[in-house]
C-alpha cells in the first residue's frame, strides 16, 4: 500500500486507472467536480472503488465546505453556506452560532455518507486578515483565533456525529497570504508574534489532531493491518507536516525493532500522556482498544478547553468595552474640565 491519496479522471473508472490502482493500492482516494453527476453515478463510483480496493473502511475524500467549494453542487444537492455564516451568527450569539456550525456539518456529513463518501477537508482554521487574497475571504470561520477555534471544534464534531471524519486545513493558515496559492507562490513576511495569531485555532485543537491520529491508527490496527503500515496510512490521512515527519521517524525506528512509544518519546512531538497509553497498550497487547480510549479521552480535552474559551468571551468583551467606554468618557471630560479652570 502506498500512504498517498490518489484523484481520477472522470466520472468512471477507467481501465487504465483500474489497473494502476490495482498494483500500487493507495491508502485513499479524493474526488473533484469532475467525478460527480449525480447520487446514482457517484454511489456507484464510490462502490467501485470499494470493490476494487476491498477494505469497506476505504478513505475517500472530497472538498464539500460549502458555499463557494462545494463539489456536489445544486440541484442535485442542497447549498449550503459558508464560514462567514456563523462568524456573522457568533457576533450576535456565540452559543448559537456553534450549534448551527456543529448541526450545520452533521447534514453536510449526511449528504456525504448517503453517496459513500468518508472524509470531509473541513473545517477551515484559517484566520481571516484584512487585505489578504480572496482565496480564503467568505470561506474563513473569521478573524479571531479562539472564534475560529471553536467554530471548527463544533464542525469537526458535527462531521463526526454524522458518520465522516474532519480534515482541518490549510496549516499553518492561508488567511494571511496576499495571493491565491493555486495559481502564485505567496510569501508572508509578518512576524513570528503575528504568525501566532494565524497557528493559534490550530494550537487550540491540537488535541484534536491527537485524537484523529489515535483514532485512525487504533481503526486500523483493529482492521488487522500491521502496525508499520498502519502508521504509514495515518501518515498520509493527517495533513500536518509535523505529524507526518514525526511518524517516519517512528516508522524507521519500530522497523529496527523498537517498541512505537519510545520514538514517539523521543521526537518530543506527542504528548506525554499519548505515548504512556501506547507504551501500555504495547506492554498489554491491545493497542488497537487503547488507542480507541485515549482518542475519546483527546476529544473531551478539546470540548472542555474551547468550553472555557467560549465561556470567558463574553465577560472578556464587557471588560473591554468598559475600557473603551471609559477612555471615551474622558476625553469628554479631560476638556469639559480644563475649560472650568479657564473659566475660573
Amino acid at each position: 500500500m502506498i500512504p498517498a491519496i490518489f484523484g481520477l479522471s472522470g466520472l468512471t473508472l477507467t481501465d487504465d486507472e483500474r489497473a494502476f490502482f490495482r498494483d500500487s493500492q493507495p491508502a485513499g482516494y479524493i474526488l473533484f467536480g469532475r467525478n460527480i453527476a449525480n447520487r446514482e453515478q457517484l454511489r456507484r463510483l464510490t462502490d467501485d472503488l470499494r470493490t476494487l480496493d476491498g477494505r469497506t473502511n476505504l478513505p475517500i475524500l472530497i472538498d464539500q465546505e460549502g458555499g463557494r467549494v462545494a463539489r456536489m453542487k445544486a440541484p442535485e444537492w442542497p447549498d449550503f453556506p459558508s464560514g462567514a455564516a456563523f462568524d456573522a451568527l457568533y457576533e450576535r450569539a456565540p452559543a448559537s452560532a456553534i450549534e448551527a456550525a456543529r448541526l450545520n456539518a452533521m447534514a453536510l456529513a449526511s449528504i456525504l455518507s448517503e453517496v459513500g463518501i468518508t472524509v470531509d477537508c473541513l473545517p477551515l482554521l484559517d484566520v481571516r486578515q484584512p487585505g489578504a487574497s480572496d482565496v480564503i475571504g467568505d470561506r474563513a470561520l473569521g478573524s479571531e483565533p479562539m472564534r475560529v477555534a471553536a467554530l471548527g471544534r463544533a464542525i469537526l464534531g458535527g462531521l463526526q456525529d454524522g458518520g465522516v471524519v474532519g480534515i482541518v486545513k490549510h496549516i499553518p493558515g492561508h488567511g494571511r497570504a496576499l495571493l491565491d496559492s493555486h495559481a502564485e507562490l505567496p510569501v508572508v513576511t509578518a512576524s513570528d508574534l503575528d504568525l501566532q495569531s494565524d497557528l493559534a485555532p490550530f494550537a487550540a485543537l491540537r488535541d484534536a489532531a491527537v485524537a484523529r491520529f489515535t483514532r485512525t491508527l487504533s481503526a486500523l490496527l483493529g482492521a488487522g493491518l500491521p502496525v508499520i503500515m498502519a502508521l504509514r496510512v495515518t501518515r498520509g490521512a493527517l495533513g500536518n507536516r509535523a505529524m507526518e515527519r514525526a511518524i517516519d521517524g517512528v516508522c524507521e525506528r519500530v522497523a529496527s525493532g523498537r517498541t512505537i512509544a519510545e520514538p514517539m518519546e523521543q521526537c518530543g512531538l506527542f504528548p506525554p500522556l499519548l505515548v504512556q497509553i501506547v507504551s501500555l497498550g504495547e506492554q498489554t497487547g491491545r493497542l488497537d482498544e487503547t488507542l480507541a480510549q485515549a482518542s475519546t479521552a483527546f476529544e473531551d480535552r478539546t470540548e472542555q478547553s474551547l468550553r472555557v474559551v467560549t465561556t470567558i468571551l463574553p465577560p472578556a468583551l464587557i471588560v473591554t468595552l468598559a475600557v473603551v467606554v471609559g477612555f471615551v468618557v474622558l476625553a469628554i471630560l479631560l476638556p469639559l474640565l480644563e475649560l472650568q479652570e479657564s473659566i475660573g
